[in-house]
Order: structure tokens, then sequence, then C-alpha cells
């Protein structure tokens, strides 16, 4: 059954890097379970190192040993989730986010671990061992735990089989693959490998690919072998790599459909970074929070939550469960730029996006930094007849003539919803 809705779910990497454990998992999980599932929240997203016992915070130690199984296989940390010990790997953790009535991911690397080839360990279903399959001139440049894996070689289709077989053991759901969507072209038989191996396995997963920015030109392929994958490099609460965000949409929003969605990243909102100071926030503004929930909702970008739930205030919690917004990440269709001008002396930037079940949505940005009022003419969105128009936001009716007026404030945005009167 394809998925028609992009991802919606929390991943650990904005508050903890490497460095989460079982206790703050299942305390998101039961938050999201509690608030958010209802709008349709659904993934809950162990990031980075999970099997390194000795991580802290979003930097990584160097050739740290690592815990695996005798299959050259990482396995969970027990002295981070207690319940994987004795052999049960994230099976209780899973179980237990399941019964929330949510579903569970986990975050890989691409390759075979690094200390799995100096110790020439078992691989599952094949007498090939660790050392005969690894590409060892081919690793991370960012993180040390793994080799790539050579798919010409003898065993190494075998050992793709053997961790998607493990991980539907466990009950995971969804697999953030890492070090992948921008290693095109080298990389790209090793992704068809591993694609076809998680297919393969007795669990449907959603295969999301990750850093950014993935090469435009090799799209149909992402499609074909993934669900999602990263049109960035990691996303922070930063103006600029907000502002950059438009640019990057622009230009994949025609690749967006069921089953393969183009993702913007994480949203970095409420406390994030708390792997460092408990004290840490999101330094968007308001305003800039909801232009970056605005945008990836009309671009149907998957919606992954980078801060700690519990402690959410009540503006964060209305950016994730305002009903009309969610309803236009939904149902939006045919996604796009409409234009990119100067208004006023401020830069704004139009969207346009059909609705699934009749009606049209707009959305439209203040790139500047000053407060702005324009006016939007209907025939740039294609919108003929007599219509019905509110904000979504607010939810407050809008006179729609020939044109709508709209005020902005400063990296503000607003969103509209067009219908037949």
């Amino acid at each position: 059954m394809k998925m028609i809705t992009a991802p919606m779910g929390w991943n650990s990497w904005d508050c903890y890097g490497a460095a989460v454990t079982e206790d703050i998992v299942r305390k998101n999980a039961e938050f999201m379970a509690e608030n958010l599932k209802q709008y349709g929240w659904e993934y809950v997203v162990v990031d980075i190192q999970w099997y390194e016992p000795l991580a802290e915070n979003h930097e990584y130690h160097p050739f740290t040993e690592l815990c695996m199984d005798e299959y050259s296989r990482l396995i969970p940390a027990p002295n981070r989730f207690p319940s994987s010990k004795g052999g049960k790997g994230f099976a209780p953790l899973a179980e237990y986010v399941h019964s929330l009535g949510l579903k569970f991911g986990i975050h890989i690397m691409r390759g075979i671990p690094r200390q799995a080839v100096h110790q020439n360990t078992a691989i599952k279903g094949t007498e090939r061992r660790a050392r005969e399959i690894a590409k060892t001139a081919n690793i991370c440049s960012w993180n040390t735990d793994m080799y790539g894996v050579d798919p010409d070689r003898e065993g190494a289709r075998a050992y793709y089989d053997s961790i998607f077989e493990l991980y539907a053991s466990w009950g995971v759901d969804f697999i953030k693959c890492d070090d992948i969507a921008r290693e095109f072209p080298k990389e790209e038989q090793e992704l068809i490998m591993l694609s076809e191996s998680l297919h393969g396995c007795d669990r449907e997963m959603v295969l999301s690919l990750s850093p950014g920015p993935a090469p435009l030109e090799k799209a149909e392929l992402l499609k074909q072998v993934s669900n999602m994958w990263r049109i960035t490099d990691d996303f922070w609460d930063k103006w600029e790599q907000l502002y950059d965000m438009f640019q990057r949409a622009e230009k994949w929003c025609t690749h967006s459909g069921a089953d393969h969605f183009p993702d913007a990243d994480m949203l970095p909102i409420g406390p994030i970074r708390q792997d460092y100071d408990k004290k840490n926030r999101t330094n968007f503004t308001k305003s800039e929070q909801i232009t970056m929930m605005t945008l990836w909702s009309i671009f149907r970008s998957p919606l992954m939550i980078g801060g700690e739930m519990t402690g959410f205030d009540d503006f964060t919690i209305s950016l994730i469960t305002n009903p009309e917004i969610l309803k236009m990440h939904k149902n939006s269709r045919h996604s796009h730029q409409v234009w990119r001008r100067e208004i006023g002396g401020t830069e704004h930037v139009l969207w346009s996006a059909a609705d699934a079940q009749g009606g049209h949505y707009a959305a439209v940005f203040n790139a500047g930094d000053k407060d702005s009022e324009i006016q939007i003419l209907l025939e740039d969105l294609e919108i003929t007849g007599p219509v019905s128009c509110r904000e979504l936001w607010s939810g407050e009716a809008v006179q729609a003539g020939e044109s709508i007026n709209v005020r902005l404030e400063s990296h503000g945005a607003k969103a509209f919803y067009f219908f037949s009167r």
C-alpha cells in the first residue's frame, strides 16, 4: 500500500545528538501518544550511535568500541537502552512504542562496522567474513564507525539481508540511513543493494536517506529506492538556512508524490541541543517557525520534530497541531513556487498547490527584514470564478475578489485555502 502522506514524527538528533537514552525516548513517545497522535504524528526515531556506550553529545568519539553481535551487526548499548539486555535488541522498546499506537524507527550508517572488519567477524547467511566484503578505502568523512560495502563481492548482499532481518525481528518501522544521499554516483550500487535487502525482508519499513543535498539529477532513482531523501545538509535554527530552503524546495517540488518525498529535514523547534545545555531553545522567532512549518507543509516535506517534546510551550504545540496546516500537508498536490519578487523593497515568495479534495492552497512568505503589506492577485494563482477564502493559521475569513490583501511580519508567512462559494 502506497504512503500518500509524507511521514510525521520525532527524531532524537536535534535534542541529544548521539547520546539519547531509552528513558528519554519513552517519555517523548508517551508525550506524542497523548498530545500529537490524533493529529497524525506517529514515528519515534532513535538517531545515530545507539550502539555507542560512551556517547555524550552531538560529537563522536573517533574509533571507539561499539556494541556488536557475532554476525557483524551493531546492537543497542545496554547501558543506554537497558531493555535491550540479553540479546533483545530494540524489540522491547519498539513493542512499547507500538503499544502507544505509534511506530518505531532507528538511524543506521551505510556500510559495515570497522571493528567487524578489523576483527574479521562472521556474516550471517554466508561463509564470507567482514573483511572480504568491505571497501576499506570507502569511509565516511565525518564519522569513523563504518567502512563501505562492495556490492560486487560475494557475501555483501547477505550482510545487508542480515541487518534488515534483525531490524524486522525488532519491529522497526522506519530506517534513516546516513552517509548515502549525497554520495552519488560512487555509492549508487550499494544504495540499490541496501534498498533491495530492506524491501526483501518480511516487514514494511520507511527508508529515509541522509544527509543532503541529494543530487537532483538522481531524482528518479531516489523515488525507486527510497521513501524520502534529504535535499539539504543538517538543517538548524538559522534564518540563513531557512531562507536557502526556498530555492531548494523550488527545485525539488515536482518530485514529491505517493511513496516518495523530498525531505527538507527536521523541525528544530522547542528545546534543542539538550545534550549541551537544558536551557537551549530554538533560535527561530515565532514568525520564522510559522514560515518553516508553512513551507514544509505546502511542499509536502516529511515533518520530523527535532525538539524535546516534553518541554514544548503552548506556541510550539499550536505550531504542530494546527489542523488546517496539517490538512494542507496531507492534501496539497502539484505544489510549486508561483513567483519570487521584491515588493515595496521587501522580498516575497508565493507558492500554490491544488487540494486533493477540491479547492486550492496558497502560501505567501515575507523573506525580508521589515513588515509588509501586499496584494495577491487570484489570476496569479490561476483561480477563477467567485471563491471564498480563509487564512489557515488564524482560521479567519478573508475577503477575496480579484485579489486578497495580506499583511506579513518580517520572516513571516500566511497560508490560504480557496474554495467555491
